[in-house]
């Protein structure tokens, strides 16, 4: 069965970014100006933005003439130390196809044995160290391109950890691999949450679109709005239109416990039957024990992220109490791996629909 890559006649090009690949530049303007970018083409309808200095997260994410991300209305602005205290954060909260939270706190404001934790932690606004950008090369039978970069938080006399990222996709394909190794570059043992923020916007997400999972059980957090849509029965399914209640910073979130398959890995995912278009988000289980399902539908900031999380989003101070929280040993090193992809083929998305079944 032929590649996708060998889709492309390489006899009638000479250019490979002609069909595909990864660009370079920096933002040059507004808020985000002099944030280094890689815009990532996999010349099958596929495209998006990877922030070097916003911890090589993704914001822009595009098939064909769809976006499927949600983005905020200040977009992208340059990492600063100031977006870790309190939920200023969300003063640089990009949206985008991928924003992590943690790596040694997620969830709101707090304090842990005397340390105050801000909203999220600081992933986001930390810059990455670029070790390679491998580009395809059709004519050399290369279908694969990658970029890898190491972020390194802490600091003398305190915690200090290192996340090696790898983001790869293949010519002609529409799919984001990624592997996420952290690595315990200090001498004390540290917390560790670490939460993957996928966020979907229109025109993908539309009135009608359907969440698509199959899970053991749905959690809503306490809250009046969080119960009311995830109580059983409810359509918590499919995607309303703008409501006038969400209006603000009223949201409606349950934690997901999908099934997963004999390897461990799960989808969860979201289907716009109307357009052709879902995607998916493959993870495993064993690296992420829940997956958040965040609603809010307000006017204008209409948004949804399924977020595959390693604790809970209670605070650090509640997963340490509760035994919840996890650590890493130093010298050890703990991985993860997940995909987002997209489907647009009718067997892809018919799958997708039977795990509602």
């Amino acid at each position: 069965m032929p590649t996708p890559a060998q889709q492309f006649d390489t006899t009638k090009f000479i250019q490979p970014a002609q069909v595909g690949g990864i660009q370079s530049y920096e933002i040059a303007d507004g808020a985000g100006r002099g944030v280094r970018a890689l815009w990532v083409n996999t010349g099958g309808g596929l495209r998006y933005r990877v922030l070097v200095d916003r911890g090589l997260d993704i914001d822009q994410g595009f098939h064909n003439q769809h976006s499927l991300a949600f983005l905020t209305h200040g977009g992208v602005t340059r990492p600063s130390r100031a977006y870790d205290a309190g939920i200023a954060w969300l003063a640089s909260f990009p949206g985008g196809l991928l924003t992590s939270c943690g790596p040694f706190n997620i969830g709101p404001p707090g304090e842990d044995e005397g340390e105050l934790l801000g909203l999220h932690g600081h992933h986001s606004n930390t810059p990455a160290s670029i070790e390679s950008i491998v580009q395809p090369d059709p004519h050399g039978g290369q279908d694969q391109m990658s970029i890898t970069g190491v972020i390194r938080y802490g600091r003398f006399f305190a915690r200090n950890l290192q996340l090696r990222r790898t983001i790869r996709s293949r010519l002609g394909d529409n799919r984001i691999e990624i592997t996420d190794e952290f690595t315990n570059a200090g001498n004390q043992p540290v917390p560790h949450a670490w939460l993957l923020h996928v966020n979907l916007g229109y025109p993908l997400v539309d009135e009608g679109a359907e969440f698509c999972y199959d899970a053991e059980r749905v959690e809503p957090v306490p809250t009046d709005e969080s119960r009311e849509r995830f109580k059983p029965g409810a359509t918590y399914k499919t995607v309303p239109p703008p409501l006038e209640s969400h209006r603000g910073a009223n949201e409606a979130v349950a934690y997901l416990f999908p099934r997963a398959a004999g390897d461990g890995t799960a989808t969860v995912g979201i289907v716009n039957g109307r357009l052709g278009l879902g995607v998916a988000i493959r993870y495993s289980t064993r690296e992420f024990g829940r997956c958040l399902n965040w609603q809010h539908w307000g006017p204008g900031e209409y948004v949804t992220a399924l977020e595959p999380v390693n604790g809970t989003v209670r605070g650090r101070a509640a997963d340490r109490a509760d035994g919840t929280l996890d650590h890493i040993q130093p010298g050890a090193r703990k991985a993860y791996t997940y995909r987002i992809e997209v489907v647009t083929d009718q067997p892809g998305l018919d799958a997708l629909r039977k795990l509602n079944r």
